[in-house]
């Protein structure tokens, strides 16, 4: 086991902080890194659910750290969500199960990293437009 966050994770430093959430679904998500950086995690609020979200590499007991940056999200209604986070420049994209799915969001930052546009697809046709706004810098 390493005791150093594999680099890639510092592509998610663009999300810390508090956003303002707008579009499909209306409310607020913080980002903060656990100790060590090892692990984002997602605070969100949204529609009047609440939810915990952990992002980062995954590793299986016995097993190496996957390739992928990965999530669990733990909402208030008793059900999770595992997604694939994928940042290249100022796209986001966001793997609903496993990277290449049908239900994905795909976004894209500002130029001062301050916005981010897209939409959530579904499979079928589905998804929503959404917007977000950084309310507070971490």
């Amino acid at each position: 086991m390493t005791n150093k966050p594999n680099p890639d994770l510092k592509t998610l430093d663009i999300l810390v902080g508090t956003w303002k959430i707008s579009g499909g679904v209306e409310g607020t998500v913080t980002y903060e890194w656990m100790e060590g950086s090892f692990f984002l995690m997602q605070r969100v609020e949204l529609g009047g659910n609440k939810g915990l979200e952990i992002i980062g590499h995954e590793q299986k007991f016995g097993e190496e750290p996957s390739k992928d940056i990965r999530s669990r999200y733990y909402g208030s209604e008793g059900y999770t969500f595992d997604y694939v986070y994928e940042i290249e420049g100022n796209s986001l994209t966001i793997w609903g199960g496993e990277r290449g799915s049908p239900a994905f969001y795909k976004g894209q930052f500002s130029s001062d990293g301050n916005m981010l546009t897209g939409a959530w697809v579904y499979p079928g046709g589905g998804g929503y437009e959404s917007s977000a706004i950084r309310v507070e810098s971490k």
